[in-house]
């Protein structure tokens, strides 16, 4: 199954990962708003707590977009947010890349066989 993205902010999830293995290997870290009891994804892009990518999940779709700065003005939950643009675009990829990469890890898994022990001296002349 390959993955669509139906616009530029929305991935679809395949159904064979989860949302968060997604979001932790693209170095997302979780958020929970407890001021309006929602939960999401968050992943700076520098050393301020804005400007940032802010994920949401929802109906099986990771819906993306960029905010810009924290709300500006008393009594509102409304941001400066950006849904489209080259820098949402080139994240859509990248969040792309990684469900690429959990899919083949997925049905591709790596096996590893053990070492066989050994001594010091066969360690040393080996």
């Amino acid at each position: 199954m390959k993955n669509k993205i139906l616009s530029t902010m929305d991935i679809k999830i395949p159904e064979n990962l989860n949302a968060d293995s997604i979001m932790r290997r693209s170095s997302y870290g979780f958020l929970r708003d407890r001021r309006f009891g929602t939960e999401s994804y968050v992943r700076r892009l520098g050393s301020g707590f804005y400007p940032r990518f802010h994920v949401y999940i929802e109906k099986g779709l990771i819906r993306l977009h960029l905010d810009q700065k924290q709300v500006s003005y008393k009594g509102s939950h409304a941001h400066s947010g950006e849904y489209d643009g080259d820098t949402v675009e080139r994240e859509c990829g990248r969040i792309n890349e990684v469900i690429k990469e959990l899919q083949n890890i997925s049905t591709n898994p790596v096996i590893v066989k053990p070492e066989e022990k050994k001594g010091f001296w066969g360690r040393l002349f080996s």
